[in-house]
């Protein structure tokens, strides 16, 4: 009987590894109220929310061509429904979490149908302008402060934890538990079928249509599924404040522009991107903050000089090196030279 001729893989060497890392790394992060300090939780619960939201915002531009500038709308709402839900419904805040997720996905359908008209730069404008409806909405919800905002009150504070302390640990593995959640739904979609389909989308939209692609129904996919992504970490993100408004919940600079930074420099279109771009942005972020105004303009420069010097970001830089693959989400031929039967 004869061999066949080639063996197709997913996995490689480097990956192996790179799962091992993760599962310790994981490990380490869901014992961390037990050995971490109040800032240092603090400041692994925001990395977890910026790695979740650039990871969602690669989705879209890396696979699938979508340059969003809008998502903050549906962070911001996130926040709003997860406050709605638990001021007026009687929802504990923990389980609005998901209710969050599953409405911004239900509005994103209706919504994607508009800014889909919208082609490039003028999908990019149409997705901010969405964002800034979605504010003055918010703004005119007197119910909820209308543009002063509102807290929580303090018995919904305490249905989160008695303590201060439990609460803080309960939110953190709440973050902790959707940022893994959101990475493991982008590294499924992206071996299914529907990731080689927005492969071949990201190649040429005209050859993968013609190859029986539905380019329309997987960018919307992704574009629902990156949506409801946005609102869960934005309920976190708020009800971790504890408070919410319309110019904190739909801000442009911390919830889009940041992200496209993390997304840019760490390398689009690649899962690894996100991580190693959202480890870059705190080191940068936690070393020049102190330096005002300053601290933005390094932050331009260094997303100019990626840009200029590595277009792939950080890591397209190593792939093309190395070949690294931490996490592959494609198939490799693997030709067999030793045709014998056996």
């Amino acid at each position: 009987m004869n061999a066949p001729a080639f063996t197709i893989v997913r996995a490689t060497p480097e990956s192996r590894i790179a799962l091992a890392f993760a599962l310790l790394g994981l490990a380490a992060l869901a014992s961390g109220p037990y050995w971490m300090d109040r800032n240092s939780m603090r400041l692994v619960g925001e990395f977890l929310i910026y790695l979740g939201l650039a990871s969602l915002w690669n989705l879209l531009a890396g696979y699938a061509g979508l340059v969003s500038v809008g998502q903050q709308a549906y962070v911001g709402f996130g926040g709003y429904v997860l406050f709605g839900c638990a001021m007026f419904l009687g929802i504990p805040p923990l389980l609005a979490v998901p209710v969050a997720g599953a409405a911004a996905a239900l509005l994103s359908i209706p919504v994607s149908y508009l800014v889909f008209r919208l082609k490039g730069a003028y999908f990019a404008i149409g997705t901010w302008v969405v964002a800034e409806v979605f504010m003055l909405l918010a703004s005119q919800w007197q119910a909820m402060g209308g543009g002063s905002g509102v807290s929580l009150p303090i018995a919904i504070v305490r249905s989160i934890g008695s303590t201060r302390d439990m609460r803080e640990q309960m939110i953190y593995w709440t973050t902790l538990g959707v940022t893994v959640a959101v990475l493991i739904a982008v590294y499924l979609l992206l071996r299914s079928r529907w990731g080689l389909a927005l492969q071949a989308i990201r190649d040429s939209e005209i050859a993968a249509e013609s190859s029986g692609v539905s380019v329309a129904s997987a960018k919307r996919l992704l574009y629902v599924v990156a949506c409801a992504g946005a609102a869960m970490i934005g309920s976190l993100i708020f009800m971790a404040k504890l408070r919410i408004s319309p110019s904190s919940a739909f801000s442009v600079n911390d919830w889009t522009a940041f992200v496209i930074f993390i997304t840019v420099i760490g390398g689009i279109g690649r899962i690894e991107g996100p991580v190693i771009g959202t480890i870059l942005f705190f080191l940068l972020r936690e070393t020049l903050s102190d330096l005002g105004a300053s601290y933005l303009i390094v932050l331009g420069s260094v997303a100019v000089a990626i840009m200029l010097f590595a277009p792939k970001g950080i890591w397209g830089l190593v792939q093309d090196k190395f070949g690294w693959q931490l996490f592959p989400v494609g198939r490799r031929l693997i030709l067999n030279t030793n045709k014998e039967g056996a």
